[in-house]
């Protein structure tokens, strides 16, 4: 990491649909989902207006074999991670770019009955460093 230099993302929101998951050649997991964080906003009028923005969340390994698994659409979660931004050239040759928050960690957030299993999941390191 370059010096006084940081990358990191922390997002608390819903699940906008179920999580995607697939493998990639060597085996890895990656789970994909689409989260909404919203605020509230005083406009010119003095009025209280709701803001959603969208988020793409990538998780790899473990945690994105945890997630695929316990998280669901409407399921609120706590998510760190980073912010990347790729592109790729489209089937009609435009460069196309996406930013996504690459997950490090995650949490479930809810209440017991709407979540089973509230325990937080890394998206890297040992299976040890999972508390499932």
């Amino acid at each position: 990491m370059q010096k006084g230099s940081v990358n990191k993302a922390v997002l608390v929101g819903h699940l906008g649909a179920d999580p995607e998951s697939r493998f990639t050649p060597s085996g890895v997991a990656v789970t994909t989902f689409n989260m909404a964080t919203n605020e509230s906003l005083k406009n010119n009028e003095r009025q209280y207006e709701n803001r959603t923005e969208w988020h793409r969340v990538v998780l790899f390994g473990k945690a994105a074999e945890t997630a695929n698994e316990y998280m669901k659409k409407g399921q609120l979660a706590y998510v760190e991670g980073r912010i990347r931004t790729r592109s790729w050239e489209d089937k009609e040759g435009m460069t196309r770019y996406t930013t996504e928050i690459l997950g490090d960690r995650f949490t479930m957030l809810g209440r017991k009955s709407e979540n089973q299993n509230p325990a937080p999941a890394d998206a890297g390191g040992d299976d040890d460093d999972l508390s499932l």
